[in-house]
């Protein structure tokens, strides 16, 4: 990792280091996270970020990650609760619903344990990793898992259907 030189830039990274993009996209995806209020905690050994966000309808743990051999950026807001096995198939058709026309990231259904998270990803391979291409990965899919939250709970605990459910958060199917 040391260059003839032995620079290291003010992000803590050697330019000439393997994978030194994804190095420095890591570096600017803590920067910002500190500048931006989120309060972030590193994963230890990984290059991963943990912390939450509040919105209007709950609190949802997040995760930001870089894969720095790749040049991936992966933000996911994970739901507080658990699909249980008895509505997987109901949530796993309102989510199949709510990403239809999704035009920045997904929901995603675990079936192994319920877990329901919305991802959000950049592949910047060969470019910079931007403080701005973070925020418009990252805040889409935190205010999407808000907006979508009361209407999921009510599939997972108030036993309506996903139709009814995605009408309620997306209006009504001739809109």
């Amino acid at each position: 990792m040391n260059s003839s030189n032995g620079y290291i830039n003010h992000l803590g990274v050697n330019p000439e280091a393997e994978n030194a993009n994804g190095l420095r996209a890591f570096a600017v995806l803590g920067q910002f996270l500190e500048e931006d209020g989120w309060h972030p905690q590193r994963v230890e050994n990984r290059y991963v970020y943990t912390m939450h966000y509040s919105g209007q309808n709950g609190t949802v743990r997040c995760y930001a990650q870089v894969r720095v051999d790749l040049e991936q950026f992966m933000f996911y807001a994970v739901v507080p609760v658990k699909a249980q096995p008895e509505t997987l198939s109901a949530v796993s058709e309102y989510l199949n619903r709510a990403n239809f026309g999704m035009r920045i990231g997904n929901f995603e259904l675990d079936y192994s344990d319920g877990e329901v998270r919305y991802k959000s990803s950049i592949d910047f391979e060969g470019q910079e990793l931007t403080p701005m291409l973070i925020k418009h990965a990252i805040y889409p899919a935190v205010q999407t898992t808000d907006r979508y939250l009361p209407s999921l709970l009510s599939v997972i605990y108030g036993g309506k259907t996903p139709l009814d459910a995605i009408i309620e958060v997306e209006g009504s199917e001739e809109e």
